[in-house]
């Protein structure tokens, strides 16, 4: 709570700052609110699962400033609290939090979880907070330098990212308005047409360099396609990447493939099998078609070489570096996503 009290401290200073300084500070926000009902059938013999349907009431308030030091210098600051009304039973199975919500990149951190506290029975009201931005942006000439907790996200593919390992989203995540911010320092440098050098390392807890990362990518437009190259070092894992976008025809097409040469075996204590850590591909191929003014659609395929073609090869693979340290999350290996939206008025 001491953690809590001094976030708001800051930020209300900020509010004081801009209501002396409007033209170099500003602050907004929004408010948001989720309701979902999970069918638990298929674990209806947990025992402490008393009824099949089970749902959720999830709230996000957040809060960003912006505070212009100068024409080059501006930092940024974002807090987010998240108030949910579920069954305690929620807590057990996936304690509060979406797959995107795993903080790994991450000097140091508050605890996720504001009421109730570590160790306390599983409430149906629980409070959840975040400290999501701190960083300076600072603009040079041809040069961008931004240090601190930030975004940082890749990748074209609409529903499976293979490039995003620094905290990606699953599938079925319903807030995926911001994503999860990340401890590192980042240079950007703008080469050619539409070119771009990116470079950055993100920093592990307690600064330890097993957990931390370091990239570099380049984009780049040839030949009426837009290019992605990325060299990806994570948990002492190495990934290559590539992207690429164009049209064919009045048609989009992308396709973002990432190949990872894992650490040397990780063991699970009293698991004797040791697990598979060997070379895997992640690929996901896609098209999308405005098929009138109203309708738009789009069709991928997803290849995952880490997951098995067997419902009972999926606890074993659970333990492999892919599982572990890669992020990666879906079991099987061959996926189809079929998607058509419907635009009822512009706002719906």
């Amino acid at each position: 709570m001491k953690k809590l009290i001094s976030t708001i401290l800051i930020l209300l200073s900020f509010v004081s700052i801009g209501a002396s300084a409007s033209d170099s500070f500003s602050i907004n926000g929004y408010y948001k609110n989720f309701f979902v009902v999970y069918d638990m059938s298929d674990y209806a013999k947990l025992d402490y699962l008393s009824n099949n349907t089970i749902g959720m009431v999830s709230s996000r308030l957040r809060v960003d400033s912006r505070f212009i030091l100068n024409k080059n210098v501006s930092f940024n600051l974002s807090y987010s609290i998240v108030p949910r009304v579920q069954d305690k039973h929620l807590s057990l199975i996936q304690s509060g939090s979406s797959n995107s919500e795993i903080r790994r990149y991450r000097i140091n951190d508050f605890k996720p979880k504001l009421y109730p506290g570590n160790g306390i029975a599983p409430k149906k009201f629980a409070v959840y907070h975040n400290l999501d931005r701190v960083y300076f942006s600072i603009s040079a000439n041809y040069l961008d330098i931004i240090i601190g907790r930030q975004a940082i996200a890749w990748g074209s593919a609409k529903s499976i990212n293979p490039t995003d390992v620094f905290a990606p989203y699953s599938f079925d995540e319903l807030d995926s308005e911001e994503r999860l911010g990340v401890d590192a320092i980042r240079l950007r440098l703008p080469i050619g047409f539409m070119g771009e050098f990116d470079a950055g390392y993100l920093f592990g807890k307690n600064f330890d360099f097993d957990k931390s990362a370091v990239y570099l990518r380049s984009k780049f437009y040839a030949a009426q396609t837009d290019f992605s190259i990325l060299a990806l070092g994570f948990n002492e894992n190495l990934l290559i990447g590539i992207d690429l976008t164009r049209a064919i025809g009045g048609a989009g097409f992308w396709m973002e493939t990432a190949i990872v040469s894992p650490s040397a075996p990780v063991y699970i204590p009293n698991y004797s099998p040791p697990p598979n850590n060997d070379i895997y591909l992640r690929s996901t191929i896609g098209m999308d078609y405005s098929l009138s003014g109203s309708t738009y659609g789009s069709l991928e395929y997803h290849f995952n070489s880490a997951g098995g073609n067997n419902a009972w090869d999926y606890l074993t693979n659970l333990n492999s570096s892919a599982y572990i340290n890669g992020t990666v999350y879906l079991m099987g290996k061959h996926y189809l996503i079929p998607m058509v939206s419907y635009q009822i008025t512009p706002l719906v």
